[in-house]
């Protein structure tokens, strides 16, 4: 059985690249969510007239990776203190969030949250609601960094969390 979980944190391209590489993760859908725009487009989002976020919709084993853990990969890919932008990307759709699926999650990003906070300085930006339709992107913006053959550049893949989460690559 499969569970999901939905993130935003800035760009879609690298949200989706980083998790995709998480032992557990079956897969990563780029998309939009937490607005008030049915099915809109990359091009609609962007306008900021919608009041969508880019996310990736995460779906993942449960019995390899829990929600918890995805959590913490998500405060560690990117600055949660960043209202409506992440490094060079600004706007309201590259803001922070984490749309919950369940009263099981809302309580989980709501915990994490507050122990996040204790690691930084400024105050967390992160939103956190419940998701009412995700949106799929477009094609071309599925697995874009692997099918364009860029390098990522606006997240890292966070090892060292995911090496402290005991998550190891199946072969």
């Amino acid at each position: 059985m499969t569970e999901q979980a939905t993130f935003g944190a800035g760009c879609f391209w690298g949200v989706e690249w980083v998790f995709r590489k998480v032992p557990g993760v079956i897969n990563a859908v780029s998309g939009y969510a937490g607005g008030h725009t049915d099915n809109p487009t990359y091009r609609q989002v962007c306008s900021h007239t919608t009041g969508h976020a880019e996310v990736v919709q995460v779906t993942f084993d449960p019995s390899v990776i829990s929600f918890e853990q995805l959590v913490e990969v998500f405060w560690a890919l990117h600055d949660p203190t960043q209202v409506d932008r992440q490094g060079p990307d600004i706007g309201d759709q590259y803001r922070s969030v984490i749309f919950t699926q369940s009263p099981e999650q809302l309580r989980i990003a709501t915990e994490s949250k507050a122990r996040a906070q204790v690691n930084v300085r400024r105050p967390i930006a992160t939103e956190i609601e419940p998701l009412t339709t995700f949106w799929p992107a477009e094609d071309y913006h599925q697995r874009y960094y692997d099918l364009n053959g860029h390098t990522p550049y606006c997240h890292v893949f966070p090892s060292d969390v995911v090496a402290k989460l005991g998550l190891v690559k199946s072969a």
